[in-house]
């Protein structure tokens, strides 16, 4: 099979490559992105992906997209993973609702409590329809990436 992106390193990147590989510092995702470059340089060894796949543990269509990346992108863009394009599931918490939730927590708790709980911000945002539905650890988290405190009071 004819390979689209063929694989030619200058001897400045062929030489980082070497020396990345030879001093075995770094994520081993990057050295081995290293040696997949290296085993498909056109002016090294040439192998085929397969037998690169092979040798370095990897799937072929790994070898595939890490070519691919070099010749679209650059060096530094193969030798990092790929970045997602967008997040796997979209935040419950939008800007707004975060905002909601801060100043929820923020304003007096409901008859009879002495101060929010977690569950009762979760439930709170649902009957007040800014979600459909939301975990007790989705508002921790949110809370958390704000510098408010449940209790209102000092640790000390």
């Amino acid at each position: 099979m004819q390979k689209k992106y063929i694989v030619r390193l200058s001897a400045e990147e062929r030489s980082e490559l070497e020396a990345m590989v030879t001093k075995g510092k770094g994520a081993a995702y990057k050295i081995k992105h290293a040696n997949i470059l290296l085993a498909a340089d056109v002016d090294g060894p040439a192998w085929p992906d397969q037998q690169i796949a092979k040798a370095y543990s990897c799937h072929a269509r790994t070898v595939e997209n890490v070519r691919r990346r070099l010749v679209l992108e650059g060096l530094a863009a193969a030798l990092e993973r790929k970045k997602q394009a967008y997040p796997s599931h979209p935040p419950k918490l939008d800007g707004k609702g975060q905002a909601r939730l801060t100043a929820l927590a923020c304003s007096q708790p409901p008859e009879g409590r002495d101060r929010w709980t977690l569950q009762l911000l979760a439930d709170r945002l649902v009957e007040l329809n800014v979600v459909d539905s939301i975990s007790d650890q989705t508002v921790r988290r949110t809370l958390k990436k704000t510098t408010y405190g449940r209790t209102g009071r000092s640790a000390g």
